[in-house]
């Protein structure tokens, strides 16, 4: 399983790279308006920083603009993965682009037969939005275990990126669900790092240290 970064702010993209465990980066149009910077420019730095994938969406809802702006965003770099929404203009974009060799992560899917469509049309990855199911009521996971299941029995090569993660026991779920990837706020991947019982267990053992009246570095 891998982990992305769903953010547009560098530093937590940064940090997250050196922590050595974070292998792509998502982000949405609402993400880079947080940061106040044009999306081309931000797009280029991230992808700098991340060797992986970098998914950036593209604006425009008819077919032939999400093309051209996919081209635009495609010609940044090598790993740039244009983010295309699933609706009927979508997936013909998307099937325009898997033509052209350009990498597409079809966007704000919530069923499994949403992603099975994205998926037909040639798409790269399928975003299931976990956390927003959730907010409705519904199993957003299940989502996840179904879209996997189906890709997996058939032999699709469109791999499902688990979204919209809000806390770490979704990104538990969605590898015990067999996603290939999950892609997560900053805040959330420091929660994953964290655990108060291993900071007791730090003291602790620096505590006994100390009583030896050894430094610890000798």
């Amino acid at each position: 399983m891998r982990l992305f970064l769903d953010t547009a702010d560098v530093e937590e993209i940064r940090k997250g790279v050196e922590l050595g465990v974070i292998s792509g980066v998502t982000t949405n149009p609402s993400l880079v308006a947080r940061v106040k910077r044009p999306l081309k420019e931000v797009v280029r730095e991230i992808c700098a920083l991340v060797p992986g994938p970098v998914s950036a969406e593209v604006l425009a809802r008819d077919t032939a603009g999400m093309v051209e702006e996919a081209r635009q965003l495609a010609a940044i770099a090598p790993n740039v993965v244009v983010k295309i929404p699933i609706t009927e203009e979508g997936l013909r974009a998307v099937k325009a682009l898997a033509g052209e060799g350009i990498a597409t992560n079809v966007t704000l899917v919530f069923s499994p037969n949403q992603a099975l469509l994205a998926a037909l049309a040639g798409a790269t990855y399928v975003s299931p939005f976990v956390g927003r199911l959730d907010d409705v009521g519904a199993d957003g996971m299940e989502v996840v275990r179904t879209t996997v299941s189906i890709f997996r029995q058939y032999g699709f090569s469109t791999q499902v990126i688990a979204a919209s993660i809000r806390h770490p026991m979704h990104v538990v779920a969605a590898a015990q669900a067999g996603a290939p990837v999950a892609t997560l706020p900053y805040g959330v991947l420091m929660q994953m790092l964290r655990h108060p019982l291993t900071d007791v267990g730090i003291e602790r053992f620096l505590a006994d240290w100390a009583k030896v009246g050894i430094a610890p570095g000798s």
